[in-house]
């Protein structure tokens, strides 16, 4: 299989699209049990779990924007790719998730 190049999005650069008005759908690809230690602010979030990615991955509109995001991007660069052999064209892997969120956003979420 060819390597897919997945376009990227800095934590930075997300939130200013967000406080734009922008409309992305963000997918949050961590595990259930992660969302109790850190969280970005509730955007409508669509939760899947890597896990449950390749099943439930039809949840995601090809047509909107998505960005996905992890603890640190690489599960989220997993999905993302999953997505663009699926034919998503509109897709963007949120640079070091979670803790790239607490790195350049919001220093008070809890590193994990």
């Amino acid at each position: 299989m060819n390597e897919i190049d997945v376009p990227v999005i800095s934590p930075t650069d997300l939130k200013a699209r967000l406080d734009n008005g922008d409309v992305l759908l963000l997918v949050d690809v961590r595990e259930s049990f992660e969302l109790a230690i850190a969280d970005l602010p509730e955007y409508g979030q669509l939760r899947i779990p890597t896990g449950e990615f390749m099943q439930r991955m039809s949840e995601i509109d090809p047509s909107q924007e998505v960005v996905l995001y992890c603890r640190s991007g690489q599960r989220s660069e997993w999905a993302a790719t999953l997505l663009m052999r699926h034919g998503h064209e509109r897709v963007l892997n949120m640079t070091g998730g979670v803790l790239g969120w607490r790195a350049e956003v919001d220093p008070s979420l809890r590193s994990y």
